[in-house]
């Protein structure tokens, strides 16, 4: 049978998501977890990775096992089991083809910018002092919407076949103490929604205009483009399956 696994984990202690041969990972103790209790070695495909640091409000995994089990134990389980920092949300049965990765439809994620300082949520929230434009960011993020190639937002030196990107949200709007940046996509590059947040805040600031983001995006040079803004503002908040995958 093949089972979904819905988890949430704060990446502060990880080194992102997917397995790394000389730091720990979200993968690796959800693997060790599952294959303790079930008593035999567990591989799982996460619907995509995240870079170290990064957290995850909801992201989907998918296993394979012969095993019987009832998902809703499994679950209590294998919480008790994984560090404080995971949690296991549900676990539930599949088609025998659903891929994690491959079969979600969208993904969303959240950046988080601190306006005040807040010794609670310094290390939840990226802090910038200087007041920041948010109309003219808007401004910019309707544009993120007009393109298809964000390879000047791109990671350098990776091995993705294209970097087309279907963004269908991006929005700024401020929540309590914070501002926050919400973008919808069918994929995303590496760093790139840290890109893009750092290249909206230059514009907040005024360091660079609005036009000139027709520019960087035709340059397809991540050089080009604003800084990469810390990863401990960024979750996964949400990833989009079609309904008749589920069993």
């Amino acid at each position: 049978m093949r089972y979904f696994i819905e988890l949430s984990y704060n990446g502060k202690e990880y080194h992102g998501w997917q397995n790394q041969p000389n730091a720990l990972s979200v993968q690796e103790v959800v693997e060790k977890g599952l294959s303790t209790l079930l008593g035999q070695p567990i591989a799982i495909m996460g619907a995509g990775r995240t870079d170290a640091g990064v957290h995850a409000t909801q992201l989907f995994a998918h296993f394979d096992t012969a095993v019987n089990f009832v998902p809703k134990d499994l679950t209590y389980k294998l919480n008790s089991f994984l560090p404080i920092d995971v949690a296991i949300n549900r676990i539930f049965k599949v088609k025998p083809e659903a891929h994690a990765r491959f079969d979600a439809i969208s993904r969303t994620y959240l950046y988080r910018v601190a306006l005040k300082k807040n010794v609670f949520t310094f290390d939840n929230a990226y802090f910038v002092k200087q007041d920041l434009d948010v109309e003219k960011m808007n401004e910019a993020s309707k544009m993120l919407l007009e393109y298809k190639d964000f390879q000047c937002f791109s990671k350098s030196n990776t091995d993705v076949k294209t970097y087309y990107c279907d963004i269908t949200y991006a929005e700024w709007f401020f929540k309590d103490d914070e501002l926050h940046f919400v973008i919808k996509a069918n994929r995303f590059l590496r760093n790139m929604v840290r890109a893009i947040v750092g290249t909206m805040i230059n514009i907040g600031l005024g360091k660079i205009s609005v036009d000139e983001l027709h520019t960087i995006i035709a340059s397809k040079n991540r050089s080009e483009a604003g800084y990469s803004v810390p990863a401990h503002g960024l979750y996964l908040t949400n990833i989009e399956y079609p309904e008749d995958i589920k069993l």
